[in-house]
């Protein structure tokens, strides 16, 4: 839920006004619109070359994922988990565009600890994928860009429990 959305449902809630406070953290989120519609399309059109490094930095620091008996061993099981990957980078431009992190937690985050679990998916792995998808994402973006961006990253990251 956006900043403009939450002010208006507390002040309706409370049959009020939308106060001073809440009228300038809208003007900023406003504001701060241009950039992080910016920083998602930078995002959104390298969604290729972000998952593809990423995976690669993921299958390389963690050899044990792409070998006989891991996750993504062979074609079919690598293209699954380059999937996720493109799925949590989406789930990222959600948050940026929105300003905050409910689309995120809303769409993908609720019960991934255990549908990972059941899949006997070391959620460590997953979350490596994350980082270097930050990590790859930050070279593509400004220093501000790029620290704008990686709160969400981390949203996720922390959301997955590591």
């Amino acid at each position: 839920m956006s900043i403009v959305t939450k002010s208006i449902v507390n002040a309706d809630a409370e049959a009020r006004y939308l106060s001073p406070g809440e009228l300038d953290r809208i003007k900023g989120f406003v504001t701060s619109g241009e950039k992080r519609l910016r920083i998602a399309q930078t995002l959104s059109e390298s969604r290729e070359r972000i998952v593809k490094q990423a995976g690669d930095q993921l299958f390389q620091k963690r050899p044990d994922v792409v070998s006989p008996g891991g996750n993504a061993y062979g074609e079919e099981m690598t293209a699954t988990c380059l999937r996720d990957l493109d799925y949590y980078l989406r789930l990222v431009t959600y948050g940026i565009v929105a300003g905050d992190v409910t689309p995120i937690e809303e769409i993908g985050i609720v019960g991934v600890r255990e549908m990972y679990t059941s899949l006997g998916t070391p959620i460590s792995g997953v979350v490596e994928g994350v980082r270097a998808m930050k990590n790859v994402a930050a070279s593509l973006l400004s220093a501000e860009d790029a620290s704008e961006a990686g709160s969400y990253f981390d949203y996720i990251i922390g959301a997955m429990g590591q």
